[in-house]
């Protein structure tokens, strides 16, 4: 994770906000202790990179949920026609998304710091789609967008829901492979480039 600093151009000896803070804080220098692999300095960039990438992750799920909660809410007289209309326009894809399939539990392991389940299934989702149910499921979401409040409804509403959802999703599962990423995976990366 420490490595990943370097890609945005951040030098490793520069002094940055939260290395300044621990040792105001801690009235400590970076390198202490002497001797040791794991120095505040170290310590503030484990918790820099853990911060980030927490932070991008949830923002994309937070954003995801927001998606949904533009579509009328399953359990009511609006969101049953609409989720029925999502069925009989994306066919067996859309049980990938369908209320009763990914309902309150997986929203609520969101919270829980599962990241990935609503994200797999919206890619599931859009992948088992053909284009022209694409096209109509665009329809569907699109007649319940309201554009007074968003600017932009009807079929393009929906694809631009569509896009987004697709893009967000993409984001987390990209951002949960970096979970298993070691530092010696992020220096092979750097060389097989270096090297090209």
């Amino acid at each position: 994770m420490i490595v990943r600093r370097s890609i945005v151009g951040e030098e490793l000896n520069e002094y940055d906000e939260l290395e300044h803070h621990l040792t105001q804080r801690l009235n400590t220098p970076l390198d202490w202790p002497e001797d040791s692999r794991l120095t505040v300095r170290n310590v503030a960039r484990i918790a820099d990179a853990v911060t980030c990438d927490t932070a991008y992750s949830r923002a994309a799920n937070g954003h995801l949920i927001d998606l949904f909660a533009a579509l009328p809410l399953p359990g009511t007289a609006e969101g049953e026609d609409f989720w029925k209309r999502i069925g009989d326009a994306g066919g067996d894809a859309a049980l990938n998304i369908d209320p009763a399939n990914m309902g309150g539990p997986f929203f609520d392991r969101i919270r829980n710091g599962n990241e990935g389940g609503i994200a797999s299934r919206i890619l599931s989702f859009l992948k088992e789609l053909s284009p022209s149910q694409r096209n109509d499921v665009a329809g569907v979401i699109g007649s319940v967008l309201e554009p007074d409040a968003i600017g932009v409804g009807g079929r393009y509403g929906g694809e631009l829901w569509l896009r987004d959802a697709e893009m967000s999703a993409w984001r987390v599962v990209l951002a949960r492979r970096r979970e298993f990423e070691t530092s010696q995976d992020r220096n092979r990366f750097f060389e097989a480039w270096r090297n090209a």
